[in-house]
């Protein structure tokens, strides 16, 4: 098993590359269900995610070739409609293919997912919205069976609470259906909105792109033709690099990066005393010498991302004072804590809520990774740290950072990957 061996620096700089965006590939690939034609995928990150959804529809009897940053997908020849345990418990997001399969052929089968283990994130709402539609659910197995023999209706579906997965599938799920579904309360991630964007370009006419509100007019069942596209810069990848200049208080350039998906967090760094320079695709962090503290409240997009809350938790350690970030989407996500704690930060916990006295000396020591985001945050914490920190299981890293080592490498971090 790979870890991760840091040792601290007294400077980086230089430019970092920002990939395409894991969570808006993701739905973007299983978009291709829907399609007539084989679709070309540009600007694809190199991450364990990609490569598991890839294989999915491999094994359901989708053609995928992928190379450098891109991917040729033709679903012509997809025969199969059952979505296994064996690929489906290593990453939640293979529940995107649920409300395209089921779209186009009328049943699937899709084993119910696992990923990280964050806290519970149930696919209800998913499924609610599907019977909404027609569909007959039955769970047995572990599987979630799905049958529609006279197609998916349009129809007007109110998720009870904000959902990103749940918005890509029933927008995906309502291209091919008969009439028009108003989707609201849905999720306004940039990588929702470029899912619906891709699907209006190419027939499927969606009203409300970008607003809580979508309304997706259906094919009837008609299978569409999906031009060539690049895939967003990943928003997430980009703060967590960020982050990694005001850690370590270094200049650091982004390139290939859509600074306006960063707003909440360029306004927290600012926050805690950071400038930038920008472009139409880059960013500069000038980063203060004495950081300042911060209060943290993750919300749905546009406020602060969820995906970022533990690299700014690692930010904090090193904060002029005490900062206070309260997570209100996922239940169990401050496991990378007790991790932090043990190279010395102060944090303490009481239920939702973390507070972080700063300035403390890191030391480094062999930690361990729980999920994707706390992996990055205690490869920021290394950076700062005194002597050599040891992360270990970085396949979560894997799952959603693209050559992480190597990238910060370039800049003049002292990364390397080892074998246990």
């Amino acid at each position: 098993m790979d870890y991760l061996q840091i040792k601290r620096v007294n400077s980086l700089n230089g430019n970092i590359k920002i990939s395409g965006a894991k969570n808006a590939s993701l739905p973007l690939i299983a978009m291709t269900i829907l399609a007539n034609n084989s679709v070309h995928i540009k600007n694809l990150p190199h991450v364990a995610d990609i490569n598991t959804l890839l294989k999915l529809l491999s094994n359901l009897g989708a053609q995928c070739d992928f190379h450098d940053d891109r991917v040729v997908v033709d679903t012509s020849t997809l025969t199969q409609t059952k979505a296994t345990y064996d690929i489906v418990k290593t990453m939640r997001a293979s529940i995107l293919v649920l409300g395209p399969i089921l779209a186009r052929f009328g049943h699937c089968e899709v084993s119910l997912p696992g990923g990280c283990a964050i806290g519970q994130r149930p696919v209800d709402l998913h499924l609610k919205a599907l019977e909404q539609m027609g569909a007959k659910i039955n769970i047995e197995a572990g599987y979630i069976q799905a049958t529609a023999p006279d197609g998916l209706k349009g129809c007007d579906i109110n998720f009870d609470k904000i959902t990103v997965t749940g918005t890509a599938n029933i927008v995906m799920a309502a291209a091919l259906a008969s009439g028009s579904t108003t989707l609201s309360n849905a999720a306004r991630e940039p990588e929702v909105v470029q899912l619906c964007e891709i699907l209006n370009a190419s027939g499927v006419k969606i009203d409300g792109i970008g607003t809580a509100v979508l309304t997706i007019h259906g094919t009837n069942g008609k299978l569409i033709d999906i031009e060539e596209f690049s895939v967003i810069p990943d928003r997430i990848e980009a703060g967590t690099y960020l982050c990694a200049g005001a850690i370590s208080r270094c200049e650091l350039t982004l390139t290939n990066v859509e600074p306006k998906h960063l707003g909440a967090v360029l306004a927290k760094l600012e926050e805690m005393g950071s400038t930038f320079t920008t472009t139409k695709e880059s960013i500069t962090i000038h980063p203060s010498e004495v950081i300042k503290p911060v209060k943290i409240v993750t919300q749905e997009y546009p406020a602060f991302p969820t995906d970022m809350q533990a690299q700014f938790l690692a930010l904090a350690t090193q904060a002029n004072g005490t900062s206070i970030i309260e997570e209100r989407l996922f239940e169990n996500r401050f496991m990378h804590v007790s991790e932090l704690q043990r190279m010395g930060a102060d944090i303490s916990l009481n239920g939702n809520v973390a507070t972080i006295n700063g300035g403390t000396q890191l030391s480094g020591t062999d930690v361990m990774a729980t999920d994707l985001r706390a992996s990055s945050a205690l490869v920021l914490a290394g950076l700062v740290a005194n002597g050599t920190t040891d992360v270990h299981r970085i396949y979560h890293l894997d799952r959603g950072y693209d050559a992480l080592e190597k990238k910060l490498e370039a800049v003049g971090a002292n990364v390397k990957r080892l074998k246990e």
